[in-house]
């Protein structure tokens, strides 16, 4: 260790220490000094205003007190700030390796742009990944592979109740409001939606003038702050909603309980980025920060919610509704479960968001340590629909860094029946991840409200990109499908992708992850004991968790090494999975998707 860490009272090592310093703080201001006065003397304007300029920089960074490093460093203290301003720029384009994810790789936003510009995304000399490391996933090819013609994958979103059912593609725009992105990214989003045949979601910040423009499907996003349908109050408004709401364009209804970005904590639209627009398209006033609370005032309970969502169902005519969730504690998602059997009455769709999620801004404790990760979170809605005996009652939607036709690919064989993906789309339309959405600053004009940087944003282009990595990236999507034996993605199954293990060793993700058994937690039979504990917790009058209830179970269960009931070759008869070159265990992930056939 230095001697300067361990001696208290280290001798100098120059005879006039302090001097020396100073005329190292000082220099940078007294060379701005020397170049003015050598101006002067040659009669140079240039050296004059230079040096001038610089002097009285160097005299204001003296006089103010606010930071301590231009005190201290008159003039060169400002080329800290000047590194920290472009510090996201300079590794991106100097220092990060092409697979860094901070929070997206080089690798990944390339793949993007070239999809979005329609231009080869090959490349040569092999892969850059480690294939032996830890957590390196592959899918499994058949030796019965064929190409697929029919790229554009679709599913049918509505159930019994629903009146109104939407035909969409298996890859959406995830929630992105006006307000956070600019008035021509929304545009160049929603054209490119129509342009592609797939569907936008609106975000909580309200339907703005330019979701509308283009004409592109919709899903309206209600947060809590109800935008777009709020009385004066901040509360739901029915009539205001019904209006809207049954406008065709409009296909599905989301209810956001939490986002992946902050979930529990609500939103926040700074004021500085409220234009009369944005105030008026969310009936908020001017001037004062738009902030969404943490929860909903339109019901308290599970069994309150079930009950709004049908109230949203009756409103809009009968189209789909349904609503969105970052997983927390998880005895309240089974808590809504437990009321929507009450009830007989299910939503037609949720969509899980990942905490990897956000694309705009939030704070960086709830960034990094708040919310389940996409894959868990997924995992657990998906098996509990499932040991609840529910899950073909409802479409499962998952959002979270999704950009690439593996991502779809994987998230779809582990049971989602559709992807969303809020910043792929993003560096569709122009993103360079500069990660200054909340600053009003942003260089590309995609998440600013400045109409000048905005302006830079070309609509009519950028959505042919946008439009162009839809079709692209369901192209990548069929490769892989029609590589594994498969005709649609929704025939895809976990032990269709491998796993290498820290130790080298192998899994199929069948093994890998869990999988309940339909209608497991109904009797408490559930081969994780974790699901059946947290399924008697779970109450369907309350969020709270039901504590007693867990302590009287786990004072009379019994370890009785529950039988599995997996599915094999023998058992998997009610289900065919059509011609699959590596079928082992038929439905592994315990779903019955019907797929809309190509039409010849």
């Amino acid at each position: 260790m230095p001697d300067s860490r361990t001696n208290l009272n280290p001798e100098p090592e120059h005879n006039s220490p302090y001097l020396t310093g100073v005329l190292l703080r000082y220099s940078t201001f007294g060379a701005a000094i020397l170049l003015f006065l050598a101006g002067l003397l040659l009669v140079n304007w240039v050296l004059i205003i230079i040096g001038g300029l610089a002097v009285g920089l160097g005299i204001y960074d003296l006089l103010q007190s606010k930071h301590s490093i231009l005190s201290n460093y008159p003039i060169a203290g400002h080329i800290r700030y000047v590194l920290e301003d472009f510090r996201p720029e300079i590794r991106q384009y100097l220092l990060e390796d092409d697979k860094e994810q901070v929070p997206f790789s080089r690798q990944q936003r390339a793949l993007v742009y070239q999809r979005a510009k329609n231009v080869s995304d090959t490349n040569a000399f092999g892969t850059l990944d480690n294939l032996y490391a830890h957590g390196k996933e592959w899918f499994l090819q058949s030796a019965v592979s064929e190409p697929i013609k029919n790229k554009d994958f679709r599913i049918i979103v509505g159930g019994e109740r629903c009146k109104q059912p939407h035909d969409m593609s298996v890859f959406n725009i995830s929630a992105m409001s006006f307000g956070s992105l600019s008035a021509n990214a929304i545009m160049a989003l929603n054209q490119g939606a129509k342009m592609g045949g797939f569907t936008h979601d609106s975000g909580e910040g309200a339907i703005s003038p330019y979701h509308r423009k283009f004409g592109g499907d919709l899903i309206w996003e209600l947060g809590t702050g109800y935008f777009g349908c709020r009385d004066d109050n901040g509360n739901f408004d029915p009539l205001s909603f019904a209006e809207k709401a049954v406008d065709p364009q409009v296909k599905m209804i989301e209810i956001k309980l939490s986002q992946g970005a902050k979930p529990g904590q609500g939103g926040v639209l700074p004021a500085e980025k409220i234009t009369p627009e944005i105030a008026e398209t969310r009936q908020v006033p001017m001037g004062q920060d738009c902030v969404s609370p943490a929860s909903h005032s339109a019901f308290s309970t599970p069994r309150e919610l079930v009950v709004f969502l049908q109230q949203l169902r009756d409103l809009s005519g009968g189209k789909p509704v349904g609503f969105k969730l970052c997983i927390g504690q998880p005895w309240q998602f089974m808590a809504i479960v437990k009321a929507m059997i009450e009830a007989d009455n299910y939503p037609d769709f949720i969509v899980i968001d990942g905490a990897e999620g956000g694309t705009g801004a939030a704070p960086v404790e709830f960034m990094d340590s708040v919310g389940m990760p996409l894959i868990d979170g997924f995992l657990f809605v998906h098996n509990t629909l499932v040991g609840a005996g529910i899950r073909n009652q409802i479409k499962l939607g998952v959002s979270g860094k999704i950009v690439s036709g593996f991502d779809i690919a994987r998230l779809l064989a582990l049971g989602a029946d559709w992807c969303n993906s809020a910043r792929g789309f993003m560096f569709a339309v122009g993103c360079i991840q500069s990660r200054s959405c909340h600053t009003n600053t942003c260089p590309t004009g995609v998440a600013t409200q400045d109409p000048y940087r905005q302006k830079a944003l070309d609509v009519p282009s950028k959505a042919e990109r946008v439009a162009s990595y839809h079709k692209n990236t369901l192209k990548s999507l069929a490769s892989i499908v029609g590589a594994v034996g498969l005709q649609h993605p929704s025939q895809l199954q976990p032990y269709h992708i491998a796993r290498r293990l820290d130790d080298g060793q192998i899994k199929l993700l069948s093994k890998f992850f869990y999988f309940t058994d339909k209608g497991a937690l109904l009797d408490h039979n559930a081969r994780s004991e974790v699901f059946n504990q947290m399924w008697v917790m779970a109450d369907s009058s309350s969020f709270l968790a039901n504590n007693d209830a867990l302590i009287a179970y786990n004072k009379d269960s019994r370890d009785i090494g529950k039988e599995t009931g997996a599915p094999t070759e023998k058992t998997v008869g009610e289900v065919d999975v059509n011609i699959d070159g590596g079928k082992m265990i038929g439905n592994v992930n315990n779903t019955v998707r019907d797929f809309i056939p190509p039409t010849v």
